[in-house]
């Protein structure tokens, strides 16, 4: 049984873009590490080879002739490579199937977000027109709610299995006549390196005496950005000392959130670095002084990432909006203390493995973390619990035991 995974999103740097990325990388390393013969296509870098095989891992960078002339990001010129994508990309994948197929082999295309709905389409009518359909299960995934009012969702729930990352999801997606399937994110093999401790004592002897609070997210309304300033400018008022690092992403949105900061009287640094790892982000917290916000502009490789999670007294991943929540989930795993929002993070349990904030107000948290702090027998027992959860969705676990008989209950009722 081949798998054929297709995403705009991808491993390489240009077409990392956010969680989906994450997600369709530690999705398709896995399977191939099952043995799986495994396809990932992607929006890919421009520069770089069109096909590349990685044992049982074959990438096939896609529409890289319209990528040329939007070299910035893969979401650049998106509408120009979601039409090439939709057009070019399911003839050819058909006509490499094909052989595999008529020789009585299977395949299982994992499609992901609603650029590749006319793909996923597109596809399903041309293995009906070759008679090949009843040889390939086919599963649509949405990881966000982002373009559902553009998607045909009676004929995509025709043409595939519809699949979601978490049960608030799926009940979103009841409100478009969608009845879909849990299939949980997961965590590749490095989210559970543990980071290194001389950087992490590094790391927290810099920012000894400050009550630290990580956060990395899209610059978006969603994320919840601006009640966190709220919530550093009240801890400042009441003398917690507090420090936000923080890691946005490209969207303009950030200005407004660095302005907010700003009125909010708190003092904002950037820093930068070009190390990678740990030995970056310990450049990049040093000597911070009275700052109280470290707006974080370079890539925050994942061994920087788990120092981040592990050093800090908080990881904010407190969304209102969060369909799964993997930044929560990988600071889990690094052993941080994670502060959750109330949508999608289902292996968020309170008091237990993480802090759940059901508001955005600043109460909420400082009377949850009030029980933590000075406590440390209280916030390794924590730790403890989050790792030991975020376990239970290394993606092996989740493909082993929910995607896997997700496809072959697909099989056996069509």
């Amino acid at each position: 049984m081949q798998f054929h995974i297709l995403s705009f999103e991808g491993p390489d740097q240009y077409s990392r873009a956010g969680g989906l990325a994450t997600r369709v990388m530690g999705l398709s390393e896995t399977l191939s590490s099952l043995g799986f013969e495994t396809h990932l296509w992607y929006v890919g870098d421009p520069g770089l080879p069109g096909y590349e095989r990685q044992g049982d891992l074959h990438l096939h960078r896609w529409c890289q002739w319209v990528s040329q002339h939007h070299p910035e990001h893969v979401y650049q010129g998106e509408l120009g490579k979601r039409a090439e994508y939709n057009a070019s990309l399911p003839p050819f994948l058909v006509e490499r199937l094909a052989p595999h197929l008529e020789e009585g082999g299977r395949a299982v295309i994992l499609a992901e977000e609603w650029q590749t709905v006319d793909a996923v389409l597109h596809l399903e009518w041309l293995l009906r027109y070759r008679g090949l359909r009843d040889r390939v299960t086919m599963l649509w995934n949405a990881n966000n709610t982002f373009g559902f009012d553009q998607i045909p969702w009676t004929e995509l729930g025709n043409a595939a299995r519809i699949t979601t990352v978490s049960r608030y999801m799926k009940h979103r997606m009841r409100e478009w006549g969608a009845d879909a399937s849990v299939i949980p994110n997961g965590l590749g093999a490095e989210a559970f390196d543990a980071p290194p401790r001389g950087a992490v004592a590094a790391a927290r002897s810099r920012l000894r005496d400050r009550t630290v609070l990580a956060k990395m997210a899209r610059w978006d309304p969603d994320k919840r950005w601006l009640e966190t300033l709220g919530l550093v400018a009240e801890m400042k008022r009441q003398n917690w000392r507090p420090l936000l690092l923080a890691r946005g992403g490209a969207e303009e949105y950030g200005s407004e959130v660095l302005d907010a900061a700003r009125a909010h009287g708190l003092k904002v640094v950037d820093r930068t670095w070009s190390e990678p790892g740990a030995e970056g982000l310990l450049d990049a917290i040093q000597g911070v002084g009275q700052a109280d916000v470290v707006n974080l502009r370079s890539h925050v490789d994942p061994v920087a990432r788990r120092v981040l999670f592990r050093s800090s007294d908080a990881v904010m991943a407190n969304s209102g909006h969060e369909p799964f929540g993997l930044v929560g989930l990988e600071a889990m795993a690094a052993g941080g203390v994670t502060c959750t929002g109330n949508s999608g993070e289902d292996y968020a349990q309170p008091g237990q493995n993480a802090l759940v904030l059901e508001t955005g107000a600043p109460a909420e948290f400082m009377s949850l973390y009030r029980r933590l702090r000075g406590n440390e027998a209280e916030v390794r027992r924590m730790r403890r619990a989050g790792q030991a959860t975020a376990k239970r969705y290394a993606w092996r676990n989740v493909a082993e035991s929910v995607l896997l008989p997700r496809v072959e209950l697909s099989q056996h009722v069509g």
